[in-house]
Protein backbone atom coordinates (compact mmCIF):
# COMPACT_ATOMS: atom_id res chain seq x y z
CA UNK A 1 0.00 0.00 0.00
CA UNK A 2 2.88 2.76 0.97
CA UNK A 3 4.53 1.54 -2.52
CA UNK A 4 8.04 0.28 -2.88
CA UNK A 5 10.17 0.12 0.05
CA UNK A 6 12.41 2.36 0.34
CA UNK A 7 13.36 3.69 4.37
CA UNK A 8 12.37 0.93 7.36
CA UNK A 9 13.47 1.55 11.13
CA UNK A 10 16.34 2.84 9.74
CA UNK A 11 17.43 0.42 7.12
CA UNK A 12 17.52 2.25 4.00
CA UNK A 13 16.64 -0.23 0.67
CA UNK A 14 18.19 0.12 -2.72
CA UNK A 15 17.38 -1.44 -6.10
CA UNK A 16 18.84 -2.16 -8.98
CA UNK A 17 18.51 -5.49 -11.79
CA UNK A 18 21.27 -7.22 -9.90
CA UNK A 19 19.52 -7.10 -6.69
CA UNK A 20 18.79 -5.81 -3.11
CA UNK A 21 21.24 -3.64 -1.34
CA UNK A 22 20.50 -3.17 2.70
CA UNK A 23 22.79 -0.79 4.63
CA UNK A 24 21.74 2.05 7.39
CA UNK A 25 24.12 5.07 6.43
CA UNK A 26 21.70 7.71 7.66
CA UNK A 27 21.54 6.03 11.29
CA UNK A 28 25.41 5.47 11.37
CA UNK A 29 25.94 9.29 10.34
CA UNK A 30 23.79 10.37 13.71
CA UNK A 31 25.71 7.59 15.82
CA UNK A 32 29.41 9.48 14.86
CA UNK A 33 27.35 12.53 14.75
CA UNK A 34 25.76 11.80 18.37
CA UNK A 35 29.50 11.43 20.23
CA UNK A 36 30.92 14.35 18.64
CA UNK A 37 33.40 12.64 16.05
CA UNK A 38 32.04 14.26 12.36
CA UNK A 39 35.24 15.21 12.03
CA UNK A 40 37.52 12.65 13.12
CA UNK A 41 39.99 10.34 11.63
CA UNK A 42 38.49 7.36 10.02
CA UNK A 43 40.18 3.91 11.89
CA UNK A 44 40.72 0.97 9.35
CA UNK A 45 40.41 -1.62 12.01
CA UNK A 46 37.31 -1.73 13.74
CA UNK A 47 39.02 -3.21 17.04
CA UNK A 48 42.56 -3.15 18.39
CA UNK A 49 44.39 -6.91 18.39
CA UNK A 50 45.62 -5.74 21.70
CA UNK A 51 42.82 -4.50 23.22
CA UNK A 52 42.89 -5.73 26.73
CA UNK A 53 39.21 -5.32 27.73
CA UNK A 54 38.88 -7.73 30.04
CA UNK A 55 41.46 -6.39 32.34
CA UNK A 56 40.80 -2.58 31.81
CA UNK A 57 40.97 -0.87 35.11
CA UNK A 58 41.50 2.95 36.03
CA UNK A 59 38.27 5.04 36.42
CA UNK A 60 34.45 4.12 36.30
CA UNK A 61 32.66 6.12 33.50
CA UNK A 62 31.28 9.32 35.42
CA UNK A 63 28.36 8.54 32.82
CA UNK A 64 27.95 5.35 32.14
CA UNK A 65 24.03 5.87 30.00
CA UNK A 66 26.41 7.33 27.25
CA UNK A 67 28.36 4.24 26.90
CA UNK A 68 24.99 1.88 27.06
CA UNK A 69 23.27 3.42 24.96
CA UNK A 70 26.19 3.78 22.01
CA UNK A 71 26.75 -0.28 22.60
CA UNK A 72 23.34 -0.40 22.02
CA UNK A 73 22.92 1.61 19.06
CA UNK A 74 26.33 -0.40 17.78
CA UNK A 75 23.97 -3.35 18.47
CA UNK A 76 21.08 -2.69 15.93
CA UNK A 77 23.76 -1.46 13.58
CA UNK A 78 24.82 -5.10 13.38
CA UNK A 79 21.79 -5.63 11.40
CA UNK A 80 23.69 -4.59 8.39
CA UNK A 81 27.03 -4.55 9.18
CA UNK A 82 28.19 -8.42 10.48
CA UNK A 83 31.73 -7.24 10.65
CA UNK A 84 30.77 -5.48 13.92
CA UNK A 85 29.94 -8.26 15.26
CA UNK A 86 33.23 -9.28 17.49
CA UNK A 87 33.72 -5.84 18.60
CA UNK A 88 29.52 -5.41 19.50
CA UNK A 89 29.58 -8.93 21.54
CA UNK A 90 33.07 -7.69 23.31
CA UNK A 91 31.28 -4.24 24.53
CA UNK A 92 28.61 -6.00 25.43
CA UNK A 93 29.91 -7.36 27.91
CA UNK A 94 31.15 -4.59 30.39
CA UNK A 95 27.12 -3.02 30.88
CA UNK A 96 27.69 -3.37 34.30
CA UNK A 97 30.70 -2.45 34.99
CA UNK A 98 31.82 0.54 32.44
CA UNK A 99 35.66 1.83 32.54
CA UNK A 100 36.85 5.04 30.80
CA UNK A 101 39.15 2.22 28.57
CA UNK A 102 35.61 0.44 26.91
CA UNK A 103 34.34 3.85 26.27
CA UNK A 104 37.63 4.82 24.51
CA UNK A 105 37.45 1.29 22.81
CA UNK A 106 33.48 2.29 21.63
CA UNK A 107 35.08 5.17 20.37
CA UNK A 108 37.35 3.37 18.32
CA UNK A 109 34.97 1.43 16.59
CA UNK A 110 32.80 4.61 15.93
CA UNK A 111 35.97 6.40 13.86
CA UNK A 112 36.10 2.87 12.02
CA UNK A 113 31.95 3.30 10.76
CA UNK A 114 33.28 7.08 9.56
CA UNK A 115 35.66 5.46 7.22
CA UNK A 116 32.55 3.69 5.23
CA UNK A 117 29.30 5.04 7.09
CA UNK A 118 27.33 3.44 3.62
CA UNK A 119 28.59 -0.34 4.21
CA UNK A 120 26.07 -2.93 4.11
CA UNK A 121 24.71 -6.11 2.82
CA UNK A 122 23.74 -7.10 -0.90
CA UNK A 123 21.38 -9.69 -1.86
CA UNK A 124 22.09 -10.78 -5.88
CA UNK A 125 18.89 -11.58 -7.87
CA UNK A 126 21.07 -14.47 -9.67
CA UNK A 127 21.03 -17.32 -6.56
CA UNK A 128 20.96 -20.67 -6.64
CA UNK A 129 19.07 -20.89 -3.44
CA UNK A 130 21.39 -23.66 -1.61
CA UNK A 131 22.50 -22.98 2.13
CA UNK A 132 26.27 -23.29 2.84
CA UNK A 133 27.54 -22.63 6.47
CA UNK A 134 30.66 -21.81 7.74
CA UNK A 135 31.71 -22.51 10.97
CA UNK A 136 35.02 -21.57 13.26
CA UNK A 137 35.88 -20.55 17.13
CA UNK A 138 38.71 -19.16 19.23
CA UNK A 139 40.18 -21.58 21.90
CA UNK A 140 39.72 -20.39 25.24
CA UNK A 141 39.74 -16.84 24.09
CA UNK A 142 38.44 -14.64 27.32
CA UNK A 143 40.56 -14.33 29.86
CA UNK A 144 38.67 -13.94 32.37
CA UNK A 145 36.67 -17.34 32.11
CA UNK A 146 38.63 -19.16 29.81
CA UNK A 147 35.39 -19.53 27.63
CA UNK A 148 35.80 -19.86 24.03
CA UNK A 149 34.23 -17.81 21.44
CA UNK A 150 32.23 -19.34 18.15
CA UNK A 151 31.54 -17.78 14.82
CA UNK A 152 29.29 -18.63 12.87
CA UNK A 153 27.47 -17.53 9.27
CA UNK A 154 25.39 -18.61 6.56
CA UNK A 155 25.14 -17.74 2.98
CA UNK A 156 22.23 -18.26 0.50
CA UNK A 157 23.90 -18.78 -2.62
CA UNK A 158 26.60 -16.17 -2.02
CA UNK A 159 24.44 -13.67 -0.12
CA UNK A 160 24.97 -13.60 3.51
CA UNK A 161 21.74 -13.61 5.34
CA UNK A 162 22.70 -15.14 8.81
CA UNK A 163 25.59 -14.91 11.32
CA UNK A 164 26.91 -14.77 14.73
CA UNK A 165 29.42 -14.43 17.70
CA UNK A 166 28.61 -16.05 20.78
CA UNK A 167 30.67 -16.79 24.09
CA UNK A 168 30.55 -21.01 24.62
CA UNK A 169 29.62 -21.94 28.14
CA UNK A 170 31.62 -25.25 28.64
CA UNK A 171 35.19 -25.07 28.95
CA UNK A 172 36.97 -27.72 27.17
CA UNK A 173 40.43 -28.65 26.97
CA UNK A 174 40.83 -29.41 23.77
CA UNK A 175 40.34 -26.95 20.75
CA UNK A 176 39.23 -29.54 18.36
CA UNK A 177 35.95 -30.37 20.97
CA UNK A 178 35.27 -26.39 20.79
CA UNK A 179 35.44 -26.02 17.04
CA UNK A 180 33.27 -29.60 16.73
CA UNK A 181 30.52 -27.62 19.34
CA UNK A 182 30.76 -24.81 16.83
CA UNK A 183 29.86 -27.20 13.74
CA UNK A 184 27.02 -28.33 15.72
CA UNK A 185 25.58 -24.85 16.20
CA UNK A 186 25.71 -24.55 12.71
CA UNK A 187 24.15 -27.35 11.72
CA UNK A 188 20.93 -25.88 13.79
CA UNK A 189 21.23 -23.01 12.18
CA UNK A 190 20.72 -24.62 8.39
CA UNK A 191 18.23 -27.07 9.05
CA UNK A 192 16.32 -24.00 10.90
CA UNK A 193 16.77 -21.81 7.96
CA UNK A 194 16.16 -24.61 5.46
CA UNK A 195 12.94 -25.23 7.30
CA UNK A 196 11.85 -21.62 6.76
CA UNK A 197 12.83 -21.81 3.08
CA UNK A 198 10.88 -24.90 2.59
CA UNK A 199 7.87 -23.03 4.15
CA UNK A 200 8.52 -20.73 1.11
CA UNK A 201 8.35 -22.93 -1.33
CA UNK A 202 11.87 -23.68 -2.10
CA UNK A 203 12.93 -26.61 -2.96
CA UNK A 204 16.82 -27.31 -0.74
CA UNK A 205 17.32 -31.19 -2.22
CA UNK A 206 20.86 -30.70 -2.47
CA UNK A 207 23.30 -31.16 0.96
CA UNK A 208 24.13 -27.95 3.16
CA UNK A 209 27.99 -27.56 2.87
CA UNK A 210 29.66 -26.57 6.17
CA UNK A 211 33.12 -25.09 5.87
CA UNK A 212 35.14 -25.68 8.42
CA UNK A 213 39.34 -24.86 9.11
CA UNK A 214 40.07 -28.39 10.97
CA UNK A 215 40.91 -31.21 9.96
CA UNK A 216 40.73 -33.05 13.30
CA UNK A 217 36.45 -32.18 13.03
CA UNK A 218 36.25 -32.99 9.90
CA UNK A 219 37.42 -36.87 10.63
CA UNK A 220 34.99 -36.72 13.50
CA UNK A 221 32.16 -35.55 11.58
CA UNK A 222 32.69 -37.89 8.44
CA UNK A 223 34.35 -40.86 9.88
CA UNK A 224 32.93 -40.94 13.38
CA UNK A 225 36.27 -41.58 14.45
CA UNK A 226 38.19 -40.49 18.17
CA UNK A 227 34.34 -41.01 19.54
CA UNK A 228 35.79 -42.89 22.87
CA UNK A 229 37.92 -39.43 23.50
CA UNK A 230 35.31 -37.08 22.79
CA UNK A 231 32.53 -37.86 26.06
CA UNK A 232 32.03 -33.88 26.07
CA UNK A 233 30.76 -33.72 22.99
CA UNK A 234 29.29 -36.83 22.76
CA UNK A 235 25.46 -35.76 21.69
CA UNK A 236 27.19 -32.85 19.09
CA UNK A 237 28.97 -35.47 17.45
CA UNK A 238 25.96 -38.20 17.02
CA UNK A 239 23.77 -35.27 15.90
CA UNK A 240 26.49 -33.97 13.15
CA UNK A 241 26.57 -37.72 12.49
CA UNK A 242 23.10 -38.04 11.94
CA UNK A 243 22.95 -35.18 9.78
CA UNK A 244 25.49 -36.78 7.59
CA UNK A 245 23.71 -40.21 7.18
CA UNK A 246 20.58 -38.53 6.03
CA UNK A 247 22.63 -36.68 3.29
CA UNK A 248 21.57 -33.26 4.69
CA UNK A 249 25.02 -31.71 5.42
CA UNK A 250 28.59 -32.45 4.01
CA UNK A 251 31.26 -30.96 5.94
CA UNK A 252 34.50 -29.09 3.63
CA UNK A 253 37.92 -28.01 4.52
CA UNK A 254 38.78 -25.04 4.02
CA UNK A 255 42.33 -22.93 4.37
CA UNK A 256 42.57 -20.88 7.61
CA UNK A 257 43.70 -18.27 4.91
CA UNK A 258 39.79 -18.65 2.98
CA UNK A 259 37.73 -18.69 6.53
CA UNK A 260 35.35 -15.97 6.55
CA UNK A 261 34.58 -16.79 9.91
CA UNK A 262 37.77 -15.12 11.42
CA UNK A 263 36.02 -12.08 11.23
CA UNK A 264 33.43 -13.04 14.25
CA UNK A 265 36.14 -14.60 16.35
CA UNK A 266 39.12 -12.41 16.22
CA UNK A 267 39.77 -8.40 16.04
CA UNK A 268 41.58 -7.48 13.20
Amino acid sequence: DLGVLKYFLGIEVARNPTGIFLCQHKYTINIISEVGLLGAKPIATPLKQNHHLSHAAGQLLSNPEQYWRLVRCLIYLCFTRPELSYSVYLLSQFMQQSWTKHWEIALWVVQFLKGNPGQGIFFARECDLQLHGWCDSDWVSCPLTRWSVTGWLVQLGDSLISWKTKKQHTIFRSSTKVRYKSMATTTCELKWLKGIISNLGVVHDKPMTIRCDSLADLHIAKKFVFHERTKHIEVDSHFVWDEILKDNICPNYVPIIAQLTDIFTKAY
